[in-house]
C-alpha cells in the first residue's frame, strides 16, 4: 500500500509540472508557450482605422505574414482594422499600457501628441507620392520615430495612403480663392486645419464615418482626401470635382508598445524590425501603384478630374506655414532642409 501511494504521488507531481510547464509562458498576450524550434510563441494584436481594402490594411497583412516567415511560426498577428478596439486615442492608451502591441496610427493622430510630425503636412512641399516616401529614410523622420520613445512607443516606420487632394461638390481649385469660405472636411492636424484657414477655407474636423452623409447632405462642400480613401468610402457618390493638388501627404505612423518589445530577446526585436520593414517597403510601392490605379477607377464612376500644375497662388500661405513650423520645431527645419535636396 505504501509503494502505491508513493507512485501515485509521484505521477501527480508529475502531471503538476507538466501543467506548470504548459503556463510558464508571459508573451504580450499572457499565453506564451516554448516552440519546439527554439524561442517563445507569440500572438500580437495590431489595430489602424482604416478599411480591410486599404493599403494600411493589406499593409498589416504583410506584416503578419513575413512575421511567421522569420520566426519560424513563431510569431503570429491578428489584426483589428476599421476602428474596432476604438478610435485612435483609444489605441494609443492601449499600446502605453501593453494591451496593444501594434499600431497602424495616423500621422494627423499622432501629430497632436508629438509636434515635429507635422513636418508631413508642410504645404506643397512634394509633387507626389514618390517624393514623399523618399523622405522616409531621412535623417528628420528617424528622429521623428526616435522620439516617440518618451510616449511609451517603439517608432518603427512610416507607410503612406497617398498624396492628399481637394474633393468638392462644386468647383475645382485653382487658388486660394476657390477655398474661401467653404466648409472642407479635415482629419485633426494642427498644421493641416492652419494651412487651410490661412487660405480662407473652414476647416471642419470630423471622423471618416460622418464624413459621406455630411457630403450628401451639404454640411460640408467638400473634403482634403487620399485617393485612396476616396475610393475606399466612395465619397465621390456625393461629390464630383475632384482637384490633384498633392499639398501635403499622409502617412501612418508604425509603433509598437515599448512594453511588449521590451518583454522580446534581442533576436526576437530584429525579427519583428525585419517584419516590419519588409511589410513597409512593400506597402509603400503598393501605395505608389495604387494612386494611378484609384485614379483610373475614379475617371470610371464620372469623378471630374483636374490637376493642379500651377501652385503659384498658393505660395505665399505655404511658405508663411513652413516658416512658422521651422521656427518651433528643429526636427521640422532639418526635414524641409532635406526635402529640397
Amino acid at each position: 500500500m505504501k509503494k502505491m501511494r508513493i507512485m501515485r504521488l509521484l505521477v501527480m507531481l508529475s502531471i503538476l509540472v507538466i501543467i506548470l510547464s504548459a503556463c510558464s509562458g508571459n508573451n504580450a498576450n499572457g499565453d506564451e508557450k516554448s516552440s519546439e524550434k527554439g524561442g517563445d510563441v507569440y500572438t500580437f494584436k495590431v489595430s489602424h482605422v482604416t478599411q480591410e481594402s486599404h493599403v494600411w490594411h493589406q499593409t498589416a497583412l504583410k506584416f503578419g505574414e513575413e512575421l511567421e516567415k522569420l520566426s519560424d511560426g513563431r510569431m503570429k498577428l491578428e489584426i483589428y482594422p476599421a476602428s474596432q478596439l476604438g478610435l485612435e486615442k483609444d489605441m494609443a492608451q492601449q499600446l502605453e499600457t501593453g494591451s496593444l502591441d501594434f499600431g497602424f496610427l495616423t500621422n494627423a493622430y499622432m501629430s497632436t501628441r508629438q509636434d515635429s510630425l507635422n513636418a508631413w503636412f508642410m504645404p506643397f512641399t512634394f509633387k507626389n507620392l514618390e517624393e514623399a516616401v523618399k523622405m522616409r529614410e531621412s535623417e528628420a523622420a528617424k528622429q521623428m520615430l526616435e522620439d516617440l520613445n518618451s510616449q511609451g512607443l517603439v517608432g518603427l516606420d512610416f507607410i503612406f495612403a497617398g498624396n492628399r487632394h481637394i474633393l468638392m461638390k462644386n468647383g475645382h481649385v485653382s487658388s486660394p480663392q476657390d477655398l474661401k469660405g467653404k466648409k472642407i472636411r479635415i482629419i485633426g492636424s494642427p498644421a493641416i486645419q492652419e494651412f487651410l484657414e490661412k487660405v480662407g477655407a473652414g476647416p471642419t474636423a470630423m471622423p471618416l464615418s460622418e464624413v459621406y452623409t455630411s457630403l450628401q447632405t451639404g454640411v460640408i462642400d467638400g473634403i482634403d482626401i487620399d485617393l485612396d480613401a476616396l475610393v475606399t468610402e466612395k465619397y465621390y457618390e456625393n461629390a464630383e470635382n475632384l482637384t490633384l493638388t498633392n499639398h501635403i501627404t499622409f502617412p501612418s505612423v508604425i509603433v509598437m508598445s515599448q512594453k511588449t518589445y521590451d518583454k522580446l530577446t534581442t533576436e526576437d526585436q530584429e525579427i519583428v524590425k525585419k517584419a516590419l520593414k519588409a511589410a513597409a517597403d512593400w506597402g509603400v510601392q503598393q501605395a505608389i501603384q495604387r494612386e494611378n490605379k484609384n485614379l483610373e477607377e475614379l475617371k470610371k464612376h464620372g469623378v471630374k478630374v483636374k490637376e493642379l500644375t500651377d501652385t503659384s497662388a498658393f505660395d505665399s500661405i505655404a511658405k508663411e506655414v513652413k516658416d512658422k513650423y521651422a521656427e518651433k520645431s528643429p526636427v521640422i527645419k532639418k526635414f524641409l532642409e532635406e526635402a529640397k535636396q
